[in-house]
């Protein structure tokens, strides 16, 4: 039902933006992500990664929905590789916090990848993040938004077991997925992900 409502502000959000002639709302969703791929094609070598600058989560997590106090069925985000700078990080401790207001997808600040049996990684997706705090001092009232889609908002609610957060202070993030999402391309979690392949 969430992935439905989200298609319904998408296409709302891309109507509104006028749409050239002849190019539908869900053309210009995927037109957009399959360039954000094209950009991405080089890190499905995790080595092309590494060498950019992106680093592996430190905490070596494979996140999974059912992990962090959401619904089990909503799926897997697979392994984070972060890029510091781009998220301009500032503290790891307690919780990761940053300064960074980067929303290129073209030069995405995380890379997703889906760990395999024989120790291999799948690029499955991008994403970026910025902090609530410094984006609302960078003057900006509302969350950021793609395609007519504004970003989640994450923070961890202790009330909930696991950490909704995932070790962040409280953030927005948005989700661009490259394998087909049966939830939508645009949300957080991905169905069609697995951690359960990941070697042991």
């Amino acid at each position: 039902m969430r992935g439905i409502l989200w298609s319904g502000v998408i296409v709302a959000g891309l109507a509104a933006a006028g749409l050239p002639a002849g190019i539908s709302q869900a053309d210009e969703v995927t037109e957009s992500i399959a360039a954000i791929r094209a950009a991405a094609e080089r890190f499905e070598d995790v080595n092309v990664a590494l060498a950019e600058g992106y680093v592996p989560d430190p905490s070596g997590e494979c996140v999974k929905a059912g992990e962090h106090g959401l619904p089990a069925e909503l799926g897997h985000m697979g392994i984070h590789y972060l890029r510091p700078d781009l998220l301009g990080i500032t503290a790891t401790e307690p919780r990761v916090n940053g300064a960074g207001t980067h929303t290129d997808f073209m030069d995405p600040a995380i890379l997703l990848y889906e760990p395999q049996a024989d120790g291999s990684m799948v690029l499955v997706g991008v994403e970026n993040l910025v902090f609530v705090q410094a984006w609302q001092e960078a003057g900006h009232g509302e969350p950021p938004s793609f395609l007519g889609r504004s970003w989640d908002y994450m923070a961890d609610d202790p009330a909930i077991p696991g950490d909704q957060a995932h070790g962040f202070e409280p953030h927005y993030d948005q989700h661009v997925w490259f394998r087909d999402n049966p939830s939508g391309n645009l949300e957080p979690f991905n169905p069609a992900v697995s951690c359960d392949l990941r070697s042991a």
